[in-house]
Formats: structure tokens, C-alpha cells, sequence
């Protein structure tokens, strides 16, 4: 066992506040045997991958559900208009973005959204572009569908990531790509991206008539200092051409209750996104759906103010413990999300073994870098979005597999 840290940890008086108005997330939640996807792990392993957070969500959130659980009859249920609207002011209110409510459609989650959208916007065999590395499920929704995946590698320099636009533009000129899937921000390396960026990838998308899919469901996590931009914002032109995918799951924690919405400004693309989600019964809400999506947009915004303070508190903890503590590791300097990319090239060329060491020898559980493409090989990803307390405990659990491998290879 190492010896134990003495480091000096951020301030981190103002949780107090965040106490007393009963948005406790010190709280150690306990979530295994709870038919949890990220717990279903061994008594002793401690998961820090999958991107769901570890604290209960918004009380008022809690206080909805309760009283829809309480009418004790669950039958099928319809969308009112007070979703659409919850939707639109959200987006006008956080993102400066008006959004039409006749544009907005339910949907039972991003991912099947996006999967819907590629079956049925594209055909069989198109080339359907990814700036890697990215969020991996995208490759699933590509190659499940029986399309093609067709990847520009984002440029890492100076501990940051831009795009390639000479690479893009070779591959969207292709007759062959019909649409490309984009992420905004950025899963999982943290970039928000800026409207000067934006306005250039999706002029060169209406330039050689691809399709914008744009994945923006941690848009509502972004970092102090940084905005996020809707890519349908930056001008009307580009809005004609693309589709937007939204949610409150990741910024609320509200995963397991699938809920999402589809936003698409053009008509004619809308009516075919609409008749495909409901040709593939994705268009349907589960019962707590609907209240939980309005709750989050109508109250939840105290609770995720505080919520950001605590994750950028955990943010600076875990920047200060790697540079003091595994100065061998650089993490990737981020603007959004709960997700810490972080380059382990300096330990090894394998990082898939050290996930795997890791894992055996200390029971921490990493994501994996190189499931997310491009030069995600040489990194893992790793989720704080977790009591302090807990985090300590990985940080520490990656310190220790981390001298164990090392000295293993030595």
C-alpha cells in the first residue's frame, strides 16, 4: 500500500451551501445490486468508466416522479405540449438558441435516435463520417446498419485536439458520404467547440451535401469560462442541414429513464426523421419520461448549478493529484463534460494491458482509450463525476496499479 497523499486539496467551503439547500453530493450512494449497468462489478472494484454520475439527481425531479408514481395507474402515455415547451425555453434560456416547438420531436434516447437517423437517412453502403476519437457507439450505430465508417483523426498538439479540415473536405467530397455524425461537445476528449469551427465544418458539409447528425447531449456540461454553441445556431443555412439529438439524461443522471429529443429545423428532413424513429418504435415515451424530461428543464436548474461547482471541485482535485502524484500521466486540458482524458503513453504502449492490470490488481475500472478511434490507444478515460470521497479512493487505486505496472516492467 502507498503512503497516504498529503497533498493540499482545493477549496472547497462553498459544498456547505450546496448542503444546506439538501444538493448533497458527498453522499456515498450505493448502487450495486441495483441492476445498475456501471455497478455490475465485483464487491470490491470501484467503476469509473461508463459516463453516469454517482449522485442521486434533482429533488424536484424526485418530488415528479413521485407524483406520477402515485397515481398508480401506468398506461400509455402521451406527449403534451408543456414537453415541447419545457424543451424550447431550456435551450433559450442556457443556450441562447430559439428553438421552434413544431421542430422538436420525442425521442426514447440519443443513441437510438442516432441509430434510426443513420437506417434511415442513408442507405446501405454510404460512408458516413466520425472525427475520432470519439464517443463509440457511434461506430455501432454506422456499422450496424450495414454503412460505412469513414474517420478524419482529430490533430493532437500542445495537449489539445483541432480538426484536419484538408482531411475532412477529401472525405465529405466523397459521392459516397451522405452524412456525418459530430459531437458537441466532444466525447471524450472534452472540446467545446467554437462557432468559427462550426460555421467552417458545416459550410463545407452544405458545400458537398452531407447530412449533419450532431450528438449534443453534454452540452449542459460545460466548464466555467466556456460556451457551448448549437451547431444549428450558427447560421440558418447550415441549420436547413442539420439534425440535432439532446437530452437531459447525462446532465440530470437520468440514463435508465430514455428520454430525448430530435431537433431539426428543415421540414422535409423532419418528416423523414419523424416517419423513421416511428417506423423503428423509438418515437414512444416510457411513462416517467415525459415528467422527468419537464421537471429537469423547468426546476432542475439550481440543482445543476450546483452540480457544476462540485464536478469543477473534483476537476482541479484530480488535475492537482496526477500532476503531484503520477506526473508520468497528462490529462487533456477539457471544457466540458465529467470525463477525464488522460495520455499514458509516458508508461506504456500498451494501455488496453494496463486497463486490464489496473483492474485485476486494484479493482479501479477504466475506459479504455482505443474503443474511441483516432489515437485513443494511448489513453484512458475516466469518469469524477462521484462523491470526493470516492474519487480519492480510484485516484489512489490508479496510483497503486499504476507503480505495479511499472514495476512489473522494470
Amino acid at each position: 500500500m502507498t503512503k497516504k497523499s498529503t497533498l493540499p486539496t482545493p477549496d472547497t467551503s462553498w459544498i456547505k451551501q450546496v448542503i444546506d439547500l439538501s444538493f448533497n453530493f458527498d453522499k456515498m450512494t450505493k448502487r450495486l445490486a441495483t441492476n445498475s449497468y456501471k455497478w455490475d462489478v465485483g464487491p470490491e472494484e470501484l467503476p469509473m468508466w461508463v459516463a453516469d454520475m454517482d449522485f442521486e439527481t434533482s429533488p424536484a425531479l424526485v418530488d415528479a416522479l413521485q407524483k406520477r408514481l402515485d397515481h398508480r395507474i401506468y398506461g400509455y402515455t402521451s406527449i403534451p405540449d408543456t414537453y415541447y415547451d419545457a424543451v424550447a425555453h431550456w435551450w433559450e434560456k442556457r443556450h441562447q438558441y430559439q428553438i421552434q416547438k413544431e421542430w422538436i420531436m420525442f425521442c426514447t434516447g440519443v443513441v437510438p435516435a442516432i441509430s434510426s437517423i443513420v437506417r434511415n437517412m442513408t442507405k446501405a453502403g454510404d460512408k458516413v463520417l466520425v472525427l475520432a476519437p470519439v464517443y463509440n457507439i457511434f461506430y455501432n450505430s454506422i456499422k450496424n446498419n450495414q454503412r460505412e465508417v469513414l474517420v478524419s483523426e482529430l490533430i493532437y498538439k500542445d495537449n489539445g485536439y483541432s480538426i484536419e479540415f484538408d482531411d475532412v473536405e477529401k472525405k465529405l467530397a466523397d459521392p459516397d458520404t451522405t452524412l456525418m455524425i459530430f459531437c458537441n461537445p466532444h466525447n471524450p476528449i472534452g472540446k467545446v467547440w467554437d462557432k468559427q469551427v462550426l460555421e467552417k465544418l458545416g459550410t463545407l458539409c452544405v458545400k458537398h451535401e452531407v447530412l449533419i447528425l450532431s450528438d449534443e447531449i453534454h452540452c449542459d456540461l460545460t466548464h466555467p469560462g466556456h460556451q457551448y454553441i448549437p451547431f444549428a445556431s450558427v447560421s440558418e443555412v447550415i441549420a436547413q442541414n442539420c439534425i440535432t439529438c439532446v437530452a437531459p439524461t447525462k446532465t440530470f443522471n437520468l440514463a435508465g429513464i430514455q428520454t430525448s429529443s430530435i431537433i431539426v429545423p428543415n421540414s422535409k428532413i423532419r418528416k423523414l426523421v419523424h416517419r423513421g424513429i416511428n417506423t423503428n418504435e423509438v418515437a414512444e415515451p416510457n411513462f416517467f419520461a415525459i415528467e422527468a424530461a419537464i421537471s429537469a428543464f423547468t426546476e432542475g436548474e439550481p440543482w445543476l448549478q450546483a452540480l457544476l461547482e462540485y464536478l469543477m471541485a473534483n476537476k482541479q482535485y484530480l488535475e492537482h493529484y496526477l500532476a503531484s502524484e503520477l506526473p508520468q500521466l497528462q490529462i487533456i486540458h477539457s471544457e466540458a463534460t465529467y470525463l477525464a482524458w488522460i495520455d499514458c503513453r509516458n508508461i506504456t504502449s500498451n494501455v488496453s494491458q494496463l486497463c486490464k492490470f489496473i483492474r485485476k490488481e486494484t479493482g479501479l475500472y477504466v475506459s479504455e482509450g482505443a474503443i474511441y478511434g483516432g489515437n485513443g490507444h494511448g489513453f484512458i478515460r475516466l469518469n469524477y463525476a462521484c462523491p470526493k470521497k470516492r474519487l480519492t479512493d480510484g485516484l489512489q487505486r490508479l496510483k497503486i496499479g499504476i507503480q505495479a505496472y511499472q514495476r512489473m516492467n522494470d
